[in-house]
């Protein structure tokens, strides 16, 4: 998290990812237009990781909509209607309600009642991939 968006920062969200989860390969990434996303810099590291970039089209929010659904919940759940009193707060709340809350302990309705957690080993398990 920062007070702005910009390539620096998916940069080192997406280095980040790729890292924690094992440098794999075969994957895709899709965002909207923003352009941080669209930069130079940010699509050329998805080369080097041999990431396929996908992008929602303008104005259509249905192409990202996992994404607006885990940003709602977030919203709803998590974050207090005033706001956070400093940024320290809000990436240490908002941490542990992706990393802990919402990945490892709340029940996702598309996943039949399993964590994101769960549900990818179940899925690891079922390819052979363990």
């Amino acid at each position: 998290m920062s007070e702005s968006s910009d390539t620096d920062l998916t940069l080192k969200a997406l280095d980040m990812a790729w890292r924690l989860r094992g440098k794999p390969k075969g994957l895709m990434f899709h965002s909207d237009q923003g352009c941080q996303y669209s930069s130079l810099k940010y699509r050329q590291r998805l080369w080097v990781y041999q990431i396929e970039q996908s992008m929602s089209r303008r104005g259509n929010c249905w192409d990202n909509a996992p994404m607006e659904r885990v940003f709602r919940s977030l919203k709803t759940e998590w974050v207090p209607e005033v706001g956070y009193t400093n940024l320290d707060e809000a990436i240490k709340e908002i941490s542990y309600y992706l990393m802990s809350y919402y990945n490892e302990q709340r029940p996702h309705q598309h996943n039949g009642g399993l964590t994101p957690v769960m549900k990818e080993k179940q899925l690891k398990k079922l390819s052979g991939n363990s």
